[in-house]
């Protein structure tokens, strides 16, 4: 028996949760959507298989899990009108909405429901997510189940002991796409300053990547070990590497990482507070 999970937002992280849940094997007629727009709806019914609707009161009638996929901004005044329902119900509530803390959602709520905080990223889109997660104290253990069984859908999951350390959930993982993205940028913009056409350094750059992820994931061996097995004593990858020393990579890696740690902590304080 599959329990019934409707999401309020059927964006792209919603959706990418709704077809990782179809793809593990959760069956359509147990997933419930909302979305006022018609047009949408009927796009997203003929996508997915699943039932949509054009009210949320609808969507979470049978719900034994709620997924919350909205912007942060406008989760309490999607969230408020829903309060009576939710406490009668006692659905397991499982936001992605980045920023808001348990208590502010309890607070709208005027309830102490059981929620879990998930901090994905947008790899999920394909499949090869990396989320954070954590419980509040009123989460059962099947509850606990079954969110992980939803983000696992589209990808690795991880359990935190703090809600405060979905910050740096945030900062490493969450963010942390664009910072990868970022050096395949520069890597290709230093091939072709070397004389290779942007498409040969985009292909360089982009599959160079893939690989030393894949062998740094598959390895037994941690990272710093491959590391040092590609780099020969006097050779180009000690030359190169000795450059990103000299560059303080390290030290500008942190440092980018704690000011994504600090913008979430504040999101937080805004956003929670309101």
């Amino acid at each position: 028996m599959f329990p019934d999970i409707a999401f309020i937002g059927c964006g792209n992280m919603g959706c990418s949760l709704i077809g990782g849940l179809l793809a593990s094997g959760h069956p359509a007629d147990a997933i419930h959507g909302a979305e006022p727009d018609a047009a949408k709806r009927e796009a997203l019914e003929q996508s997915f298989g699943i039932h949509l609707y054009a009210d949320n009161h609808s969507a979470i009638s049978q719900a034994a899990a709620v997924v919350l996929a909205v912007k942060p901004q406008v989760l309490q005044a999607i969230i408020e009108p829903l309060a009576a329902d939710l406490r009668t119900q006692q659905p397991l509530l499982l936001s992605v909405a980045a920023g808001i803390p348990i208590t502010a959602l309890q607070r709208w709520l005027a309830a102490s429901l059981a929620v879990v905080r998930a901090m994905p990223n947008t790899p999920a889109l394909i499949q090869t997510g990396m989320t954070g997660l954590y419980a509040s104290p009123e989460v059962a253990p099947a509850q606990r189940q079954l969110a992980d069984n939803i983000l696992k859908s589209v990808g690795a999951t991880v359990w935190l002991d703090d809600e405060a350390l979905l910050d740096v959930v945030t900062a490493i993982s969450g963010s942390g796409p664009a910072y990868f993205f970022l050096f395949i940028e520069a890597l290709a913009e230093a091939g072709e300053q070397l004389g290779l056409d942007a498409d040969t350094a985009r292909q360089l750059a982009l599959q160079t990547g893939y690989g030393a992820t894949r062998m740094a994931i598959e390895a037994d061996a941690a990272p710093a070990i491959l590391r040092e097995r590609v780099t020969s004593p006097g050779g180009t990858t000690a030359a190169a590497l000795a450059e990103f020393d000299r560059g303080n990579l390290r030290t500008l890696v942190r440092k980018a990482a704690t000011a994504a740690k600090q913008r979430a902590a504040e999101m937080a304080e805004t956003f929670g507070n309101n």
